[in-house]
């Protein structure tokens, strides 16, 4: 496994979800109870992993859809998949959720000792609204946000990249100078690897890729892995 030379790094594009907010648990939080009061008796593993197979194909078949859109659609898939009923008040309840989604208690400090050095990119897989509120708990200021609903389609495509090049781009930052830091290999790693990337695995889970994540079809190796990003912080400001 590669070691990246931080002193030619400038900055560091970020995947949100999973990576700086846990979306599992903020998931969970509304598909939990539904499960429950439709007696579909999968545990939350098994719960997300179903979710985890979904969520992509919609994204693909709706490439330019809105966040909450998605997940609406998600939602009534997902009970079609496992019996159960999804009433158009459970679709809106997983829809609204984004915004509630608790950020990692590590999240907040280690952008913030981060933001000294680097310029700081999200990149995510959501709509410019939802990504307010939960920046909202993060608590930082990004120096360019690069949203699905900006490039009018979903990580694993590149676009978000791409547009993170150029934002990047227009603030004296070259291509070669970013490293991309993520939880998923299925969103993040591999569309960053085939654009000649550095990246950094935030691997939450030490088991593996998130359960709400996609496994990638064939193995990807990030440059770096660490299980915090304040453990990510350490070695990128040391």
């Amino acid at each position: 496994m590669a070691i990246v030379d931080f002193s030619t790094v400038r900055a560091l594009t970020f995947d949100c979800y999973g990576t700086l907010i846990d979306w599992e648990t903020g998931l969970l939080n509304t598909l939990r109870p539904w499960a429950d009061r439709e007696g579909v008796a999968l545990s939350d593993d098994a719960l997300l992993a179903a979710y985890s197979q979904i969520e992509p194909i919609v994204q693909t078949e709706m490439p330019s859809a809105l966040y909450p859109s998605i997940l609406r659609d998600v939602m009534r898939r997902l009970a079609s998949r496992l019996g159960g009923t999804a009433t158009a008040d459970d679709c809106d309840a997983l829809a609204k959720s984004v915004g509630d989604w608790p950020a990692f208690s590590d999240s907040t400090d280690a952008l913030a000792r981060l933001k000294r050095r680097y310029k700081l990119v999200i990149v995510s897989n959501v709509d410019r609204a939802s990504f307010v509120r939960s920046n909202a708990r993060i608590g930082v200021a990004f120096d360019a946000i690069v949203t699905a609903e900006d490039v009018g389609s979903y990580k694993p495509a590149t676009g978000h990249f791409e547009h993170a090049f150029a934002a990047l781009s227009d603030l004296g930052v070259h291509r070669s100078e970013i490293l991309h830091v993520a939880e998923s290999l299925y969103h993040d790693h591999v569309p960053a690897k085939a654009l000649g990337m550095p990246t950094a695995w935030i691997r939450r889970r030490v088991e593996g890729s998130s359960r709400a994540t996609r496994a990638p079809a064939l193995p990807i190796e990030p440059d770096m892995t660490f299980a915090t990003m304040a453990a990510f912080a350490e070695a990128a400001l040391t």
